[in-house]
């Protein structure tokens, strides 16, 4: 699918947008704001962005983009880390 958005001069320019990077820059900031929103899984990104494995865990760590917790995902992961602690 081709998708196209038109973006006034000055904010293309403000966000790093124009050039021949341009449509790059713009397909990151897709990725990561839908991963940051957890509408797309780190395999999803790294299949949009056409990346490795490892490349893709460190764009989006580089891009501090982290996949947002569930209770339930925070509560088993503080349970393993006190079962260690307690060892």
């Amino acid at each position: 699918m081709t998708l196209s958005v038109d973006v006034p001069d000055a904010i293309a320019t403000q966000l790093r947008l124009s050039g021949e990077q341009g449509n790059r820059r713009a397909l990151e900031m897709f990725a990561l704001e839908g991963y940051r929103a957890g509408e797309l899984s780190r395999g999803q990104v790294s299949e949009l962005l056409a990346l490795e494995f490892n490349e893709t865990e460190r764009f989006l760590k580089d891009h501090l983009a982290f996949a947002p917790l569930t209770l339930q995902e925070f509560e088993r992961s503080a349970e393993r880390f006190e079962g260690l602690l307690s060892q």
